[in-house]
């Protein structure tokens, strides 16, 4: 696909982290980005930043999602590119014992439907509604019509403990890629996740420094936290090159989780 000023993005999650380095990287390249977030002074911020758009959005929620596509849609048209970056997590055991009582609690299932809902319900809603769109438009020059990225983890595949709940979402998103690549392939629209291993995100930023140093060590080369833009950089990739489609790829620095 080739990324000019005639090109709109959607980017869920965009007012931090991989998203916002994402939305950079896109209106570099002349695109025309939404921010979507429930961050509203960062989303803000960014979008001003990129003359972009912020839309506030929930995306666990329907009409918070169809609002912000109208929003954004109004003031770009109709976009052909979608990145998920929306999400979160949590780490409770699936059952455990007190060492001070002995008593005996499972993982919360409110809290369990909590994550599935943002990171799996939440991302698959996107996809479907922002794909729906992407068949209103006429191909491209190139033949294609729309790309989407989605976020997924290394947790999708060697889980710590206590992730279950997260590695059950972003390994949904991984199992749901291939799939949706074959639904809309028809239509010209190619869809591919990113499964990021230990990046220098808002999640990590207020970590004590030893406790950040331990994890860079952790990673096998560089040994160092990933970097932003160095998702941004496999998710032009993954838009730019119009024969990555149905993949999910690590970008990890080859490392492999420990069991905490």
């Amino acid at each position: 696909m080739i990324l000019d000023n005639t090109v709109a993005a959607v980017v869920t999650g965009g007012a931090s982290g991989l998203g916002a380095a994402t939305a950079r990287a896109l209106a570099a390249k002349g695109v025309k980005v939404a921010i979507f977030d429930l961050q509203e002074e960062k989303g803000k911020a960014i979008a001003a930043e990129l003359g972009g758009v912020f839309c506030e959005c929930n995306v666990t929620d329907d009409a918070s999602v169809d609002a912000a596509f109208a929003k954004a849609r109004e003031a770009h048209g109709q976009e052909r590119i979608l990145v998920n970056c929306a999400g979160t997590g949590n780490a409770i055991k699936t059952a455990s014992r007190s060492k001070t009582d002995g008593s005996i609690k499972h993982f919360p299932m409110d809290a369990f439907n909590w994550i599935i809902q943002i990171n799996l319900v939440g991302t698959f809603r996107c996809i479907a509604k922002s794909a729906a769109g992407m068949l209103t438009l006429d191909p491209m020059e190139d033949g294609e019509r729309g790309a989407i990225v989605n976020t997924a983890s290394v947790a999708a595949e060697d889980g710590q403990m206590g992730q279950a709940a997260y590695s059950a979402s972003k390994g949904g998103v991984v199992g749901m890629t291939l799939p949706i690549a074959r639904d809309l392939a028809s239509e010209s629209i190619r869809v591919n996740t990113i499964l990021p291993g230990i990046f220098d995100t808002p999640l990590l930023a207020g970590a004590p420094q030893p406790v950040r140093d331990a994890l860079g060590a952790s990673v096998l080369n560089p040994k160092r936290l990933g970097s932003p833009p160095e998702y941004a950089n496999l998710a032009i990739c993954m838009i730019e090159n119009g024969y990555f489609n149905g993949e999910d790829v690590r970008l990890d620095g080859g490392i492999r989780m420990a069991p905490r």
